[in-house]
């Protein structure tokens, strides 16, 4: 069976870590963008199955990407959730409102962002 790609989106190295070591990468094909430029980059030319994309981040904010990415009937499909230490209703509320499926906070158990990516992957 084919490995799900998921796209990490994070500017902080150890945070991309962290998820990726979560998930692991016997499971998953997991690939990485450190800023929303790169982000739109990469799913052009590979399109994940789901994209985890942190709000804050040079360039294009996740927002901004997620917006984007809802308006292009190439992209428009892909699952994405927000992972982001902003957590104030009217942050995650505005990540919902631009298109993002879940939000997840920072700091996250990494069994829950397990249990989220397979959830998520099964819609």
């Amino acid at each position: 069976m084919k490995k799900k790609i998921i796209l990490i989106a994070d500017d902080e190295p150890h945070i991309v870590d962290l998820i990726k070591l979560s998930l692991g990468e016997e499971e998953y094909d997991l690939l990485e963008a450190n800023d929303g430029k790169e982000v739109l980059k990469i799913v052009s030319k590979k399109k994940p199955d789901l994209l985890l994309l942190d709000v804050m981040m040079p360039g294009l904010d996740g927002y901004e990407v997620c917006r984007r990415l809802r308006q292009n009937p190439e992209t428009k499909d892909i699952i994405i959730a927000i992972i982001s230490a902003k957590k104030e209703d009217h942050d995650i509320l505005t990540g919902i409102d631009k298109g993002a499926i879940a939000y997840i906070t920072k700091p996250f158990s990494p069994i829950e962002l397990q249990e989220k990516v397979r959830e998520l992957l099964r819609l």
